[in-house]
């Protein structure tokens, strides 16, 4: 037997046995990665600089990155060393459950990262439906159907999707999802150079639109979009998909990942809102039709939001991933084969289930800039911001001599200041759009 085998727990649970097969490099790691934070919410990012402007957003773009790339590290040696040691961690949950004690993986981790991460896949579907509806009306004259129609539609697709087995069976749809959301990312970036430097183009204000309470709050929400468009939350299973031994291999799957944002944020946020200014909508696709007339060719619209609604069927499955694992561990005999009947049922019938509550809610509540606001406060923060601080801390105890501690110690605190804030923004702005919006609005 090998070093690993020997290291690794004689039994696995049907969820890390079956869906988080550890076969991967860590080039699929970095597929992974790049599939499960970079996605559509890139489009949100010069709604964001609205919000903030010039100075303060670019600052707050920098900054995230910088944590996020930092935190993920953090996260990834914490893995690491606990494997050295043949404690391998597959899930976010036992690793908290190891590091902070039973409690908390079991009553806050678990519960938390489930919550985002299914909150996520709902917003995908929203996305998706959004995507078709936008192709339907630039196709036809005839609007007669409406946006739930659509997202139930691309629920339906998601119902194939989500039966994909494993997370390592994603790797080449990721590989393909990272291509999409280049090419996109390009249709967004030069969509927006071209309406901007249109002779009809209106004149652009970047002056933030809102004063008082509403620019306070407005920040806030801005930054749980940010912190929600660099989250992932699911690091640890990402990981956990890597063939033995792990160590530095999740460092390079990271510099992929970041150099792909480096090179779309910053030129669609700067873009966006160079063409737009402070009439950025909560989607820079929104920007590119006004009154129902495209300001671009049809063709590259219908080209962008195809690559947009493949894209995004990618993100969701990978969002899927851990309710899956869940419902593999709960339902699943990891002493039967795979694709035995014994599994293959719960199976189909789990994952359907999970996909068909997730359609519903994405079609009752279409405020999708709302949604991802609150998500980054009360989930991507604590997940991807403070507990790879405190993991870190509790593992290695650096001594409070060293500057370590307190730069993690300093990162916790404040964006656990930025979740209750943005928690409180983000609730605030889904009560005001309530009076607007109603459930199953044909936004």
């Amino acid at each position: 037997m090998t070093e690993f085998e020997l290291a690794q727990p004689k039994e696995l649970d049907a969820g890390a046995l079956f869906v988080l097969k550890s076969r991967g490099s860590w080039l699929h790691s970095g597929y992974h990665l790049t599939t499960a934070i970079v996605g559509p919410p890139v489009l949100s990012l010069p709604f964001t600089f609205a919000m903030l402007g010039w100075g303060a957003g670019l600052f707050c773009l920098t900054i995230v990155a910088v944590v996020t790339f930092y935190s993920y590290n953090l996260l990834s040696i914490v893995l690491e060393h606990l494997d050295e040691l043949g404690q391998r961690q597959l899930r976010f949950r036992d690793m908290a459950t190891h590091i902070l004690g039973p409690k908390w993986g079991r009553y806050y981790v678990g519960p938390l990262q489930f919550t985002v991460c299914y909150a996520a896949v709902a917003v995908c579907i929203l996305l998706g439906g959004q995507s078709l509806k936008a192709i339907y009306v630039l196709s036809t004259t005839d609007e007669k159907m409406m946006l739930y129609e659509f997202v139930v539609i691309f629920g339906c697709l998601m119902l194939i999707f989500a039966q994909i087995p494993s997370f390592h069976s994603l790797r080449h749809i990721n590989l393909i999802s990272l291509v999409l959301y280049l090419a996109y990312s390009a249709c967004a970036l030069f969509g927006s150079i071209y309406i901007g430097k249109s002779k009809n183009t209106s004149h652009k204000d970047y002056s933030v639109n809102s004063h008082g309470a509403n620019q306070m709050f407005g920040i806030f929400n801005a930054i749980s979009i940010i912190a929600t468009t660099y989250g992932n939350g699911i690091l640890p299973e990402i990981q956990a998909t890597i063939v033995p031994p792990v160590k530095g291999k999740m460092f390079k799957g990271l510099c992929i990942c970041y150099v792909v944002i480096a090179t779309t944020f910053f030129s669609v946020a700067i873009s966006g809102y160079w063409a737009f200014g402070n009439q950025a909508q909560s989607t820079i696709l929104s920007n590119f039709i006004v009154d129902g007339n495209p300001l671009l060719p049809k063709w590259f619209l219908l080209m962008t939001n195809a690559f947009t609604l493949l894209q995004v069927s990618a993100t969701t499955v990978i969002y899927l991933q851990p309710t899956n694992e869940i419902f593999e561990q709960t339902f699943a005999d990891p002493t039967s084969p795979q694709f035995s009947t014994r599994n293959i049922i719960p199976r189909l019938l789990s994952r359907s289930f999970s996909v068909v509550v997730a359609t519903l809610i994405a079609a009752m509540f279409p405020f999708f800039g709302d949604i991802m606001a609150f998500i980054g406060a009360v989930g991507i923060i604590p997940l991807d911001f403070i507990l790879p601080m405190v993991f870190y801390n509790v593992t290695f105890r650096p001594s409070k001599r060293d500057l370590i501690f307190w730069i993690n110690i300093a990162i916790a605190l404040v964006f656990s200041a930025l979740g209750v804030l943005g928690t409180v923004s983000s609730v605030r702005q889904i009560i005001l759009d309530s009076k607007t919006y109603h459930l199953f609005a044909n936004v």
